[in-house]
């Protein structure tokens, strides 16, 4: 019994840094500002966010585009990949050191980061 207290008490303590490290995007213009002039990366996929409101760029080698606006805190996109619609997502926007986080839902789905590179 104590040795899973030790075990819960320290997985716990473990967890909440990793979750305090993404600082969540609170604005439009913070969130403007953060994509700019930059290339969002992850293995297979490469995105320009423009602060226009257009999502342009390539995954798995077929083209992805879509726009995207700002609502009530939240980056809501709609976004086509290689012909398909994707539909339409509001999602919680988070940075930490180089790295956006895209989580789904509002931020209660799945999450997506990608590296922040300049153009």
């Amino acid at each position: 019994m104590l040795l899973r207290f030790v075990c819960f008490t320290l997985t716990c303590a473990l967890a909440l840094p990793a979750l305090a490290d993404f600082a969540k995007v609170q604005n439009e213009a913070q969130f403007k500002q953060i994509v700019a002039g930059k290339t969002l990366t992850r293995p297979l996929v490469k995105l320009q966010v423009s602060p226009e409101g257009t999502i342009s760029g390539k995954g798995l080698r077929w083209p992805v585009e879509g726009n995207w606006n700002w609502q009530n805190g939240y980056f809501c996109r709609d976004l086509y990949w290689g012909g398909s619609e994707l539909g339409y997502n509001c999602q919680e926007v988070r940075v930490r050191d180089g790295k956006i986080r895209f989580t789904s839902d509002r931020g209660k789905g799945d999450f997506a980061d990608f590296r922040l590179r300049s153009d």
